[in-house]
């Protein structure tokens, strides 16, 4: 799978070589001003199925979802790893903070990345709170985009 360059008229399933039987699939094909286009590509060594068209495209979809979870969220001007262990930590010290009215405060978070750490340091509760309803509401955000980047998907157009 990767991303390929052509011209925006691209077939979204096509056999380029009929003596090898290689073929290809394209989707999220981006147009560009110049009437080019950029967009994902996967090559088989044989006509795909539908359900093996449905299954590459759907995939890519989620993964591209979970990337954007993991890594697409920013608090601050701080990039945040949304990985589900850290999202699991995050939810127990506001839940705890809550329970407790604050008395698990100060609490520090690492973000940023390994190469370049921020560490942030919580001091109330509502710091605290608004930090974790932005990242629930990121999660909710990359959901959605996912839901609907899926539904927008027409087996349909891969018919040959």
């Amino acid at each position: 799978m990767r991303r390929a360059e052509g011209n925006a008229g691209v077939k979204l399933m096509e056999c380029v070589s009929p003596a090898r039987n290689k073929w290809r699939i394209r989707w999220d094909v981006q147009l560009r001003d110049d009437g080019s286009a950029s967009y994902m590509e996967e090559e088989f060594t044989h006509k795909p199925s539908e359900e093996e068209v449905r299954q590459t495209i759907v995939s890519w979809f989620n993964a591209r979802t979970e990337e954007n979870i993991l890594s697409g969220f920013e608090w601050n001007g701080m990039r945040v790893w949304l990985s589900a262990e850290n999202q699991f930590n995050y939810k127990a010290a506001y839940d705890l903070a809550l329970q407790t009215g604050g008395e698990t405060l100060p609490i520090t978070f690492k973000f940023g990345t390994d190469d370049v750490p921020c560490y942030h340091t919580f001091l109330t509760i509502e710091e605290l709170a608004d930090f974790y309803t932005k990242a629930i509401r990121h999660i909710q955000f990359a959901l959605t985009a996912g839901w609907n980047d899926k539904d927008a998907f027409n087996l349909e157009s891969y018919r040959i």
